[in-house]
């Protein structure tokens, strides 16, 4: 078996350990981070949505540096949302800010109908960086 090659973001190893899976893991030049939510210092969800979705691509970016990646190196998004239909416009918006020009990665979106607390959760594919 290939040993795995995980990646945590500063400070938020427990919360990995907790749960038992990676932040992200590193295969070749490939970094797959696992779903990213809107998780405050301890662990809890973010109740303000906007905040949440915020929150969650912040972590997604301190996984990606982790890494040696940025959002410039994200291949594939995939985002999982408890009420699609109200929370698309907030989440396009952070989106934008994020990714403002293309080409844009690849995206899927599903609606799912529980996330541990959460409403929203992120998890991409990056290239790293030959220099990462």
């Amino acid at each position: 078996m290939t040993q795995r090659d995980a990646i945590f973001p500063k400070g938020r190893h427990a919360l990995y350990e907790a749960h038992a899976y990676s932040a992200a893991i590193r295969s070749d030049d490939l970094l797959f981070v696992s779903g990213q939510v809107g998780s405050r210092p301890d662990g809890s969800p973010e109740p303000d949505f906007r905040q949440q979705v915020q929150l969650a691509f912040d972590n997604l970016r301190a996984t990606l540096e982790a890494g040696g990646c940025s959002f410039d190196d994200i291949i594939d998004i995939t985002t999982f949302h408890t009420d699609p239909e109200n929370q698309f416009e907030t989440v396009m918006e952070i989106k934008k800010q994020m990714f403002s020009q293309a080409p844009y990665p690849n995206w899927t979106a599903i609606g799912v109908n529980w996330l541990a607390g959460f409403d929203f959760e992120i998890k991409v594919i990056a290239r790293i960086p030959k220099d990462g």
